[in-house]
């Protein structure tokens, strides 16, 4: 715990509402107009951002969804366990990490509107990630599941959800 802290205090991370934390790293200078974006959101949008985001093992990224697509990246630790529910109905797992012998990938994108959560892999330990989102990430593109609206929806991912939500 003692390198966790230190990764906490040393990128002045905050705590994330969906587990985890985080610190926002960059915000693009340029503006996408909401007339410009696609239908949905409440008000422009910067056209990136990025963030850190660390997760322990003591702790799991619960559920959520955002409009933007949300590309990962692999910096250290354990492997992540990045679990998505798609739009489509379909339940998918990858392994975001360092170990390319073992599936790992050092980078993924998730499709903007997707469920996901993720977990570090191993135990006694801790990821760290960052995110980057385009266009940029803004709290009220950010939902939270409901785990009874989530099971409602994806009867067949009972465990995961049931494991992946607060």
């Amino acid at each position: 715990m003692k390198t966790i802290d230190s990764i906490i205090k040393r990128l002045d991370l905050l705590p994330h509402p969906e587990g985890g934390y985080y610190r926002e790293t960059f915000r693009s200078e340029t503006v996408i107009s909401k007339i410009s974006l696609p239908e949905g959101y409440q008000g422009d949008r910067n056209a990136c951002t990025a963030i850190y985001f660390l997760l322990t093992s003591r702790n799991f990224s619960a559920f959520h969804k955002i409009k933007q697509d949300e590309i990962w990246h692999f910096y250290s630790g354990s492997p992540i366990s990045l679990h998505i529910l798609t739009k489509e109905g379909s339940y998918e797992k990858h392994l975001i990490g360092s170990d390319f012998s073992q599936g790992q990938v050092p980078q993924f994108a998730v499709k903007g509107g997707d469920w996901f959560a993720s977990e570090v892999s191993d135990s006694d330990s801790y990821a760290l990630a960052g995110c980057t989102v385009s266009p940029g990430f803004d709290f009220a593109d950010f939902e939270m599941a409901d785990r009874q609206e989530l099971l409602q929806t994806y009867p067949d991912h009972q465990q995961i959800i049931n494991r992946l939500t607060r």
